[in-house]
């Protein structure tokens, strides 16, 4: 028996494991994938140069662990409020200066839309209160779509308003302890720290007896995972003359049925362009598969910088977060009416089980760093349960 098993090995379970450290409590973590990481995961292979699959900046950095954790460890960083020189293409060319302006503020203005809904404690979806944007409406849904990894009429107001963003197998409780039963063997704790996302929860993927209390069951379900993904593209040479990371927002002015899609170019010898899918656009996407996926960011693509730059494609790679059973998609976001329930899988159960995750984190949900300090958090919280009931 160890004093503490973590189920899950990403941000929240590795932090949880961490901050047992030291405390006197033997701790095993169990990992159903064949990696740790979790929705944090770098590919160095497929490319030139390496890309991110899931997490790719520190979120809210002034507020952010990650930056003491990557100053530790000696890794570099940009410093900057800027992230990407911002770039608007419409279907069949550039958008001017005041395009430009007039988009930024219509995404702009639905963000506070919502968060001032949420603030006002509204807990409605955010279809209801974001303001009519002419033309750019389909642009305001694709920035909420990868903002939430929802679609806005899926979006509570009032979770979105939680947010903070800084701008820089087998439980059993009845008896002693917990067995987790898994397919390489039994492992018996005194306490679990239930470290899975909740689409893995709500799906029955990881299960429970006795089953979860109603109203934890209920929670999970109602905080689903939406749809986040990327398709990354590799060229044999400088195909788009940027010497800054540029960021590139697309939508086709000419078809209002085509869904919008942004692009992060990442220059160099050999650069990539990686595309970012979200909302009902993403999973319609995600569902057809890899190359439908590939097939359409080449499209947006090929839009911007001419068909010629199909030919300059060497390699491409997409995610497959929703389709992954041991997470289920990018990043949790409340349904309208249920933004209450995210607490309540901040409290242990049976004073032996804890639950961390992006999910459970107040104000940094669907952030990495949100996972770590909500491991962190739980670990806390054992190490009192049972030093205070040894």
């Amino acid at each position: 028996m160890v004093d503490v098993a973590v189920i899950g090995a990403g941000a929240a379970g590795l932090a949880a494991a961490r901050a047992l450290e030291g405390s006197g409590l033997s701790v095993a973590i169990l990992e159903a994938a064949g990696r740790i990481g979790g929705r944090a995961f770098t590919d160095t292979a497929s490319f030139a140069q390496p890309w991110d699959l899931g997490c790719h900046w520190m979120h809210s950095a002034l507020d952010n662990p990650f930056v003491a954790i990557a100053d530790r460890l000696g890794f570099s960083y940009r410093r900057s409020t800027q992230h990407y020189i911002r770039k608007l293409h419409l279907g069949t060319r550039w958008a001017d200066e005041g395009e430009r302006d007039a988009a930024a503020r219509a995404v702009e203005a639905a963000f506070e839309a919502i968060a001032a809904a949420g603030l006002a404690g509204r807990d409605i979806p955010a279809s209801e209160v974001i303001p009519d944007a002419g033309p750019w409406n389909r642009l305001v849904r694709h920035w909420i779509a990868l903002m939430t990894a929802a679609t806005p009429q899926d979006v509570s107001t009032l979770d979105f308003a939680q947010y903070h963003d800084g701008g820089e197998n087998w439980p059993v409780w009845s008896g002693a302890g917990v067995r987790l039963s898994t397919a390489k063997g039994d492992v018996t704790a005194r306490a679990v720290i239930v470290a899975v996302s909740t689409d893995v929860m709500a799906k029955g993927h990881l299960r429970f007896a006795p089953a979860l209390p109603p109203e934890l069951a209920e929670a999970m379900a109602a905080l689903p995972l939406g749809v986040s993904e990327k398709v990354a593209f590799g060229f044999d040479r400088d195909v788009f003359g940027f010497s800054e990371r540029t960021g590139i927002n697309t939508i086709d002015l000419t078809r209002p049925d085509r869904a919008p899609v942004n692009f992060q170019i990442i220059p160099g010898a050999r650069p990539l362009a990686i595309a970012h899918l979200g909302g009902a656009s993403g999973r319609a996407l995600v569902e057809a598969g890899p190359q439908a996926m590939a097939d359409f960011a080449l499209a947006g693509l090929s839009d911007v910088f001419g068909a010629d730059i199909r030919a300059r494609v060497t390699a491409w790679r997409s995610t497959s977060w929703a389709r992954d059973p041991h997470i289920g998609g990018g990043y949790s976001c409340a349904l309208p009416g249920k933004a209450h329930m995210r607490g309540r899988l901040f409290a242990p159960l049976a004073e032996r089980i804890l639950f961390a995750g992006e999910a459970v984190s107040e104000h940094a949900f669907s952030t990495c760093h949100g996972a770590h300090l909500s491991g962190q958090a739980a670990a806390r919280s054992v190490i009192s349960l049972l030093k205070g009931g040894a």
